[in-house]
């Protein structure tokens, strides 16, 4: 692995290169052109900068001194509001990178007394979390035990405190990031679970006392090995790795990397298995190279005139964070050995599961996987709720998500690929949980998956008692894909609208790989088999020029839209049905 190890590390040169200047005086981070800095941001650059130290044990970068631009970022880090504290565990960690005893730690030394005071002082402020944000709370009991800053070690506690949690919301053993708010549909099952492993495993290899963290290691095995055996499943053949949920892209990529090679490093991986997660790593950090990373001038890019992300990633923490992970994945190259191919060629795998997160008297949630190498069809087809960043986005609507096939637009919603049906001032979308969740073999050897929803439920994610209720089922086959969704109503109700959108886009025309998939010039080959609603499709809605509609991975052009634009009267007793097949045109992006 020492091939991927320098590769990594010239990389996250060549990007701290381009953004460090960005740190001023006072240690708040300059924004690029048309984008606003955020408050976190010093704590991002500060744990770059440290994992660049733990990385390569050097203090200067291009003339930069990294002590000085670490305890700066530290310092603004320290005074911003309380309620940037992931800035705050991001510095934290930063500053332990460099030392865990004060007289010994360079950052450290540097900090005025008032810095000193205030880091103090926050690092003992007690919070509590019920999303990812627990995290980092662990990752600052890690610091203020570490820096001596406290003689009681709360991280033990805080880690189980964590795991408890995930018991509670998740049947599965998966950790919802919904935050748990009461009354609401939890169930946020998203990347944000990947991300939370990361950063306690990063932060427990810092800890001061070694023997805690071996304590707690087995525990987290247990939890993060349920995401550990999903990554091989949904990364593509063409690299793209997680795909549905909020904040994807070049992180959708980046936390999959980390996860796998920690556990490579920790030994949680079998050696039979070897192969197949150097082989995913791979296809991962390639599809990450290429596509997020300028390779003439050395920096990442997250959004420009084709494509786009969620407005609270900057381009400059994604930077930072590329830097940091980048610098992370040379040092756990190192510590794993070996060669960075698979000892023995790795076949294409075809994969048809459903992953249960939660199941529960008032809901089923989950994750449908699918890949046939054959025909190149791979998606992830999420029923599960959405974070509260999350909310009124297509980022976790219950359809198939495969970039560059069936794609969908960043923090902007559109019912794509799900019947939108409107009453009133309900907006309905049979997405976000189910009920008789199951999987079979249907007709002709198909794979169906399918679920009901005995209460209809809004796009704000608000169930409509006594309203109707609705079943869904998909049905795949090689690169055929079937769905059909009958609603049914308990009363005579006036529905004023129905739509469906298909949205067609394209690759990034730079930052893409020759392998990455998208659709040929017969386009998705969609059939309308049943409509009791007796829509029309519309005329083509070209958006090539809204930024509006830019995805994570390229450009949007088109939305075709089957619509129902005038009232219906539906009956109780009646089902109305809407099927469709699809038999997408897929082809490689450079074909």
């Amino acid at each position: 692995m020492d091939n991927f190890a320098d590769q990594c590390l010239d990389m996250a040169q060549s990007i701290l290169g381009h953004n460090l200047d960005s740190i001023s005086e006072q240690g708040t981070i300059s924004p690029v052109a048309t984008e606003a800095s955020r408050p976190d941001e010093p704590g991002h650059a500060a744990l770059a900068i440290g994992e660049y130290y733990r990385a390569t044990n050097e203090t200067s970068l291009n003339g930069h001194d990294l002590v000085d631009l670490a305890a700066r970022a530290v310092t603004a880090q320290a005074f911003t509001e309380e309620e940037f504290e992931n800035g705050l565990a991001y510095a934290a960690l930063g500053l332990l990178s460099f030392g865990p005893a004060k007289d010994r730690n360079a950052v450290w030394e540097r900090l005025l007394e008032p810095t000193r005071e205030q880091l103090d002082k926050r690092l003992l402020e007690r919070s509590d979390y019920q999303n990812h944000f627990q995290s980092f709370n662990i990752a600052k009991a890690v610091t203020r035990y570490s820096l001596g800053l406290s003689k009681k070690d709360e991280t033990g506690r805080l880690i189980e405190r964590f795991l408890e949690r995930i018991d509670s919301n998740s049947a599965g053993g998966y950790f919802d990031d919904s935050g748990n708010p009461e009354g609401k549909l939890n169930g946020a099952y998203d990347i944000y679970g990947v991300m939370s492993f990361v950063f306690i495993r990063q932060a427990l290899q810092l800890h001061a006392n070694i023997n805690l963290r071996d304590r707690k290691l087995p525990s987290l095995r247990t939890y993060a090995g349920k995401y550990l055996k999903l990554i091989p499943d949904i990364a593509r053949q063409d690299g793209v790795g997680w795909a549905y949920g909020r904040s994807l892209g070049a992180y959708g990529q980046m936390h999959c990397i980390s996860l796998t090679l920690q556990a490579l490093r920790d030994g949680w991986i079998g050696e039979s298995e070897r192969d197949l997660y150097i082989d995913t790593v791979r296809r991962l950090f390639m599809n990450f190279f290429v596509t997020y990373l300028d390779q003439e001038h050395g920096y990442l890019v997250i959004r420009d005139e084709e494509r786009n992300t969620v407005p609270y990633h900057t381009t400059r923490m994604a930077n930072f964070d590329a830097a940091r992970y980048l610098c992370q994945w040379a040092r756990l190259a190192k510590s794993i050995g070996g060669t960075s191919a698979p000892a023995n060629p790795v076949a294409a795998r075809k994969v048809a599961r459903y992953i249960n997160f939660d199941k529960t008297h008032k809901k089923e949630q989950g994750l449908f996987v699918y890949q046939d190498p054959d025909s190149g069809l791979a998606f992830q087809l999420p029923l599960i709720a959405s974070s509260a960043q999350g909310k009124n986005t297509t980022d976790y609507l219950a359809f198939p998500h495969a970039p560059g096939i069936f794609d969908w637009p960043v923090d902007t919603y559109v019912p794509i690929m799900m019947p939108e049906l409107t009453f009133g001032d309900k907006v309905i979308v049979p997405s976000f949980y189910g009920k008789n969740c199951t999987t079979k073999m249907g007709l002709r050897n198909s794979l169906v998956f399918s679920y009901d929803q005995p209460e209809l439920i809004t796009t704000d994610e608000e169930f409509v008692n006594g309203l109707g209720s609705c079943k869904v089922t998909w049905s795949f086959k090689g690169g055929t894909i079937n769905c059909e969704f009958c609603f049914s109503v308990k009363q005579q109700t006036q529905l004023d609208r129905m739509r469906y959108i298909l949205a067609i886009a394209t690759p990034h025309s730079r930052y893409r790989v020759g392998t990455a998939f998208t659709l040929g010039e017969e386009g998705h080959r969609t059939n309308v088999v049943k409509d009791d609603f007796q829509a029309e499709w519309k005329e083509l809605e070209t958006v090539t020029e809204d930024p509006k509609y830019r995805t994570y991975y390229g450009n949007m052009h088109y939305l075709q839209i089957l619509e129902r634009d005038h009232p219906l009267i539906m009956r109780p007793g009646m089902q109305y049905r809407l099927a469709l097949s699809f038999e997408p045109d897929i082809v490689f992006a450079d074909e």
